[in-house]
């Protein structure tokens, strides 16, 4: 009978060298640029974004909390603007999770995001049980960056 290992020995007994990674904090503009290049019909996954970053900084990679939050901010100062009567505001409503989800994040939640979609030609896929609605078939509308 196998024992279990305990969590102090797992600390101990680690077999990896320490490693260290060249991470990208991304700038929030840098973030807002790459969504503001992405045409009506067009869709970019939060993945993407990070992925031309990692390369754009020639990084091991680029941090997905902060770009999340670079996302975030850019959704609602653009809501901002347009309550400024500033237009065109940047297209934050293309970007979908990398499984195609929708943001609840995002301004007005999921709805509003829905709704941009659908006036864009998109197609929006309830979610099952708790999970966001998606885009059908997003991998076809993905822009390459």
């Amino acid at each position: 009978m196998k024992t279990r290992t305990t969590w102090r020995e797992k600390l101990e007994t680690q077999n990896q060298e320490a490693q260290i990674h060249k991470v990208l904090i991304p700038r929030h503009l840098d973030v807002e640029a790459i969504i503001q290049s992405v045409p009506r019909g067009k869709l970019v996954t939060d993945r993407q974004i990070r992925d031309r970053l990692t390369r754009d900084y020639r990084v091991d990679m680029t941090c997905a909390k902060v770009t999340g939050i670079s996302i975030w901010i850019i959704a609602n100062a653009a809501e901002e603007d347009l309550s400024r009567g500033k237009k065109p505001i940047t297209p934050y409503w293309r970007v979908l999770r990398k499984d195609g989800s929708l943001n609840e994040k995002f301004p007005g939640g999921v709805a509003a995001q829905a709704a941009r979609l659908r006036q864009e030609g998109h197609t929006i896929e309830l979610g099952k049980g708790k999970k966001p609605p998606k885009v059908k078939d997003f991998e076809k509308a993905l822009v390459e960056l």
